[in-house]
């Protein structure tokens, strides 16, 4: 029998009742300062991220990944999940974790496993290099779409899409996210090179449930602000959908 937690829950019925959701990654080895990510997963939420995502380098363990999903988890009403560079990417002080690794680590931290089926999509960034990934080609939709239904056949609950952090081909092409979006029943979530509201909207629209965001997060200005445009977009992207 299938269990499903509560932020996995949380997931589903917010797509549901959304549409489309937004996910802010902070990256603390990204920030000058633990104090600074903070402040950042902080104003994401007030700016109306529906999760707030920690993790993504190899550098984000020990003290530091322990103070800032602390610190942000005390300061936000929104889940807090680790997205995991390597399996140290892991603290007790968070909701979830996008499960790929440290199995019992994992079990004894108590966090909800996130079963996400990950797929890595052409030019792949840093994550495609360090995993030593077979990338996906931009121009080959059926086999993004093929993976996506032999990761929910195979168990998987949640489908993730990423192209690295802020490629200059920019984000996956809507094609693409169309296809995977029409193969699976899960919640489907796309990552890299989404860089403003306009293109946020037009994945959602393009049949993802979420999208996460990094990297436009952290080119300066009202972090809050580029939150709460963006989740208007996400919206507008996802009001045919519900």
């Amino acid at each position: 029998m299938v269990t499903i937690g509560k932020t996995e829950k949380y997931i589903n019925d917010e797509i549901a009742r959304k549409g489309g959701l937004l996910f802010a990654l902070i990256d603390p080895v990204d920030y000058k300062s633990p104090k600074e990510a903070i402040g950042a997963g902080q104003q994401a939420a007030e700016g109306g991220a529906d999760i707030v995502l920690i993790g993504g380098s190899m550098g984000v363990q020990g003290e530091l990944l322990d103070t800032v999903t602390k610190s942000i988890k005390e300061k936000v009403s929104v889940p807090v999940v680790l997205f995991p560079g390597n399996i140290s990417t892991v603290t007790k002080h968070a909701d979830a974790v996008y499960f790929m690794s440290a199995a019992h680590t994992v079990k004894k931290m108590g966090i909800e496993a996130l079963p996400v089926g990950y797929i890595v999509i052409a030019p792949g960034g840093t994550v495609g290099w360090v995993g030593d990934v077979k990338l996906v080609p931009r121009d080959k939709p059926q086999i993004a779409a093929g993976l996506a239904l032999a990761a929910e056949m195979s168990g998987f609950r949640i489908v993730l899409t990423d192209c690295g952090s802020n490629p200059k081909e920019g984000h996956m092409p809507l094609e693409m996210i169309s296809a995977v979006a029409k193969s699976i029943t899960v919640p489907y979530i796309a990552a890299g090179g989404i860089r403003t509201p306009e293109q946020a909207q037009s994945v959602i629209a393009a049949g993802a449930g979420a999208i996460q965001v990094g990297t436009a997060l952290q080119s300066g200005g009202n972090l809050k602000q580029k939150v709460a445009d963006m989740v208007k977009a996400v919206r507008e992207g996802g009001k045919k959908k519900v």
